[in-house]
């Protein structure tokens, strides 16, 4: 005979929370957060709201969650470029041509970053929205000072690798606004070789 504490808890989950969340990301990329509402995260996902509240408590919590998996999924792909045992020049180039290809990727339009293109704008009122926007920032900047610091006597005379690094972290943030706003791949290259040639000489 079943004991009433060995009855089931509740149905098991018929979703795969990964792959909410993926859908759930675009949505947010495409339009924002502020422009992205509940009813738009259900047809993406296929959930209703209930099963939404019950994976990821709320909106907010959903784009945390999204805007998490976003930073340290970039941070960990930098992570191994930058380990690459290449010239630095060429490590640093490849870290700028992979960029420009994931910031133009998209289903309706180019994207750029998500972190960049979605949190810049709600860090303002929102306190947790600003400290994972500013860490992202921080350890992006980190990670290049941390490989030019390695191989400093690459870089062009007078260039210093904290320099380097605040840099390069600036140009790629320009390069993620720019395949937002629509630039052509030989736009953003022109960005990517001038900031080369910043770092390296011509």
């Amino acid at each position: 005979m079943v004991q009433k504490d060995e009855r089931r808890r509740g149905r098991p989950r018929s979703f795969d929370p990964e792959v909410v969340l993926e859908k759930a990301r675009a949505v947010f990329w495409n339009q924002g957060y502020a422009a992205t509402s509940l009813d738009d995260l259900a047809a993406a996902t296929g959930l209703n709201r209930p099963s939404l509240y019950a994976a990821f408590g709320d909106k907010h919590g959903l784009y945390m969650a999204a805007l998490g998996r976003s930073r340290d999924e970039a941070l960990a792909g930098l992570s191994r470029a930058l380990s690459a045992e290449r010239p630095l020049r060429a490590v640093t180039s490849f870290v700028l041509e992979r960029s420009i290809e994931i910031y133009q990727a998209g289903d309706i339009a180019q994207r750029g970053c998500f972190v960049v293109g979605t949190a810049v704008t709600q860090a303002v009122e929102d306190p947790e929205v600003r400290a994972l926007a500013a860490d992202f920032i921080d350890q992006t900047e980190a990670l290049f000072r941390r490989r030019f610091e390695q191989d400093a006597g690459q870089l062009a005379p007078g260039v210093r690798p904290a320099a380097a690094a605040s840099m390069i972290t600036a140009a790629m943030h320009t390069l993620s606004i720019r395949a937002r706003t629509g630039s052509t791949t030989d736009e953003l290259a022109r960005v990517a070789d001038a900031t080369l040639e910043m770092l390296f000489g011509a």
